[in-house]
């Protein structure tokens, strides 16, 4: 039995998972979907000025120990895969797969800020303009999406390299969205490195809401 621990992207929550939880569920394992720190509906102004990329890799961090997980599997989607990536250098030990869903993979020293295309870094500054301190969501999409943490997307990574040390690590590039993705360069760099594994999907961004059957079917693999 596996134990997920599936973090969603930017201006998401817990919710972002909710096709995919059943069906990881169904299949036996053990599946917590997160919140983030500022991203919670009944998180205050406060709150989201406060998060930046260490928050939310301690709120990965105070998950695990709250539950004892010892053998995670942790799954982020887009901007989580820089929170993933800091949970796993700083979890000792306690993640055995990481799994970066249409996700930044960054090295140390990056920030998703430096890690995004000219497209992103447009949609964050267009979108902290109101409050200086958080990004707006960008236009149409789930309206239970929330304001993000500006300080997120600027902070630089801190990784010494336990995370790659990580016995299996994935990489999942959605190919649906070409036209804005970040990832193209990303996933040839990651299919050239025998120590990932690299699937594709023929989905936007969005796979978990997209095609959740495809979502899980990767996730469940051997």
């Amino acid at each position: 039995m596996t134990t997920f621990v599936l973090v969603p992207g930017a201006w998401k929550g817990a919710w972002a998972y909710e096709a995919v939880v059943p069906l990881l569920e169904r299949a036996g394992h053990t599946v917590h979907a997160l919140t983030l720190t500022g991203l919670g509906p009944d998180d205050d102004h406060a709150a989201a000025a406060a998060a930046n990329l260490d928050t939310h890799a301690e709120d990965v961090l105070r998950h695990l120990d709250s539950h004892h997980i010892k053998n995670a599997t942790l799954v982020g989607h887009s901007y989580a895969g820089m929170v993933v990536a800091a949970a796993a250098d700083r979890a000792g030990g306690r993640v055995s797969r990481l799994v970066h869903l249409d996700a930044y993979v960054p090295r140390d020293g990056e920030s998703c800020w430096s890690a995004t295309n000219d497209h992103f870094r447009k949609v964050f500054a267009t979108g902290a303009a109101a409050t200086g301190y958080t990004v707006r969501p960008p236009e149409g999409g789930d309206p239970r999406r929330r304001p993000h943490p500006l300080a997120a997307f600027l902070q630089t990574i801190r990784l010494a390299g336990a995370a790659d040390q990580v016995p299996r690590r994935e990489f999942v590039y959605c190919a649906g969205w070409e036209d804005r993705t970040p990832f193209a360069g990303l996933r040839a760099r990651l299919a050239a490195d025998p120590e990932w594994q690299v699937h594709d999907l023929p989905t936007g961004h969005n796979a978990m809401l997209e095609a959740p059957e495809a979502v899980a079917a990767v996730l469940l693999k051997e």
